[in-house]
């Protein structure tokens, strides 16, 4: 799966009652779960025993796991407590009806594009698991990384970005919309303003 090395595949079902039962989710928590995943499946295991790639400071392994959807979407919600419950570093694939899409949780759920599943493919590239990691989030995020910035960093900049240019947007259809002259007049320059 995804294109990686045959020693890595392991295929364990992760049980959602024994997930339910270990960490004793609230209520509505294991409602939302159960209404929006249907199944969870660790497909593979990328760790120095399994491919020769070496250990990294902070990661020193990581595991795919192939989650079937019940829904188009998932929910950030339940892989932000998926993340919590599973100390692990985790690469997630969202399938859902025949298409999939990479997602991995980093302060908030990045996703890919989606793709059919044998299109699908993730490159292990660096020295160590600390930098193969890092190119995933990457990847999958499709950040492109600013001179002097660590990811997490250039995340919440590119966060700030798509806010801006959200706020832009509405404050340009709301100028478009005015009937008022001077009111359309202050709304362009503050689009303008913004823009700089």
């Amino acid at each position: 799966m995804l294109g990686l090395p045959k020693s890595t595949e392991i295929i364990r079902q992760l049980p959602k009652k024994a997930i339910y039962d270990k960490f004793e989710l609230k209520s509505s928590d294991r409602q939302r779960f159960d209404d929006n995943i249907s199944r969870i499946t660790l497909v593979n295991e990328v760790s120095p025993k399994t491919t020769a790639i070496a250990a990294g400071e902070t990661v020193k392994a990581f595991f795919v796991a192939l989650v079937t959807l019940k829904t188009t979407d998932c929910d950030p919600k339940n892989m932000q407590l998926l993340t919590k419950l599973i100390p692990q570093n985790m690469l997630y694939v969202l399938e859902y009806d025949g298409s999939t899409r990479l997602a991995v949780y980093r302060t908030k759920l990045l996703q890919a594009e989606p793709e059919p599943l044998t299109e699908l493919t993730v490159s292990l590239v660096g020295l160590n698991l600390d930098d193969v990691w890092h190119n995933i989030v990457i990847q999958i995020s499709g950040t492109t990384m600013a001179e002097g910035r660590t990811l997490d960093e250039q995340l919440a900049a590119d966060e700030e970005r798509a806010k801006l240019l959200r706020r832009i947007e509405q404050i340009e259809r709301q100028a478009r919309s005015e009937r008022q002259p001077r009111r359309k007049w202050e709304l362009a320059e503050e689009a303008k303003r913004l823009k700089l």
